[in-house]
């Protein structure tokens, strides 16, 4: 049976949507160097709330995948009260950012509340399409993507912005986000019906179902690298770069990111989810082991190594996610997918702690080949999904 056509405006839609309301993430990162300066507070202030938010985000997750909530609610409606919700935290820490401890709090909340949007848009996307999920989520994670670089653009252009403007734009484009899409998008044609008890046995496939478990795994080696390369990369630029250039750099380098989760997402259909994001990660785990001689590189081949880095880091993100969804059980692929972000987050926090803690000791062109056993794994990982692709390319069962 055909799927039926998905109107034009979904994507464009979705892809608003996720950009808007996970720009809450680093809302107040962007804006650290100007409240430091005004309430005094030490460097490591922007990695306790990072930490603040990244610990809701988990707690958040896991709660709504346990409690099925993407799942036993409409999705739209829960998108929609979570960048609300989401922005009047962020609000609430503009009117209370004098009172760190108060800070921290809101980001936690705020993290809480991404837990409907980032998950809950990827489940909102595969009612949509059963069918051409890979490029869908491609361009629904590239947003996502640049959203989170946009931290580094917003600190470009802080000079000229007040750090109350910054704030309170941010909490506007979230809500704005979460009106759009419950306003324009219907409840999908053919959704599966919603669920009014638990799906323990639906969720316990993220270990029990091979496909599903392979999936997962490959997706906590991208997250082992990820996050810790993001918060990371900043230092490796100031090596050769400071100030304003600094911050464009890292901007443009995590948001190339972008064109890694798109062109992936293009590819896909042609040769495969599993093979696509094998191929991403493994050249991303390729640079990791080059770090100790390309960070003293010349400047050209230091740079091509750094937009290599940022486009295949993050652009297998899409296809474990479609893989994920295309395998986990139909009932339950928004708690699955919402389960899986939260083992993944809390990974990237051990990770980001460890070597940040090791960075003060470790050269950090040695320290960055450590991030390569995430891709390694992640490789092994779903290696038995890029067989059965490669089978079914050449037909044979």
């Amino acid at each position: 049976m055909n799927q039926p056509a998905v109107p034009r405006h979904v994507l464009p839609v979705l892809v608003m949507a996720q950009f808007a309301g996970t720009s809450l993430w680093f809302a107040v990162n962007a804006v650290m160097p100007d409240l430091q300066r005004e309430f005094g507070w030490p460097a490591t202030a922007v990695g306790t709330l990072t930490s603040a938010l990244q610990f809701g985000f988990i707690l958040g997750t896991l709660v709504f995948a346990l409690l099925a909530i993407a799942d036993r609610f409409a999705p739209r409606r829960v998108f929609l009260f979570c960048a609300l919700a989401g922005a009047g935290c962020t609000v609430g820490a503009w009117a209370m950012v004098a009172h760190y401890e108060a800070l921290l709090v809101w980001r936690f909340l705020t993290g809480v509340c991404l837990a409907g949007i980032y998950p809950v848009g990827m489940k909102i996307a595969s009612q949509w399409y059963s069918r051409g999920l890979g490029p869908a989520l491609g361009l629904l994670i590239g947003a996502l993507v640049l959203g989170s670089a946009s931290a580094h653009a917003l600190r470009a252009i802080g000079d000229t912005l007040p750090w109350p403007s910054l704030m309170l734009g941010v909490a506007a484009l979230a809500a704005g986000g979460g009106v759009l899409l419950f306003a324009l998008l219907p409840e999908p044609p053919g959704a599966v019906a919603r669920v009014s008890t638990l799906q323990w046995r639906a969720l316990a496939t993220i270990g029990t179902d091979a496909r599903v478990r392979s999936s997962v795994l490959g997706y906590f080696g991208h997250m082992w690298e990820l996050y810790t390369l993001w918060v990371l990369m900043p230092l490796i630029l100031a090596t050769r770069l400071q100030g304003t250039s600094l911050s464009w750099a890292a901007f443009v380098v995590l948001g190339v990111g972008a064109i890694g989760c798109v062109a992936g997402g293009w590819l896909a259909p042609r040769f495969g989810s599993a093979r696509v994001a094998a191929a991403q990660l493994g050249t991303s785990g390729l640079c990791c082991l080059l770090a100790p001689l390309l960070m003293h590189a010349p400047d050209i081949a230091f740079y091509a190594w750094l937009l290599v880095w940022g486009i295949t880091v993050s652009g297998d993100s899409p296809q474990f996610s479609t893989l994920t969804a295309r395998n986990a059980p139909p009932q339950a692929v928004g708690s699955v997918l919402t389960l899986t972000n939260s083992a993944g987050f809390a990974l990237s926090i051990l990770s980001i702690l460890l070597f940040v803690s090791l960075s003060q000791s470790v050269p950090l062109g040695w320290l960055l080949t450590g991030l390569a056993p995430g891709p390694a794994l992640g490789v092994w990982a779903i290696w038995r999904l890029v067989r059965e692709e490669r089978r079914a390319a050449t037909g044979i069962r």
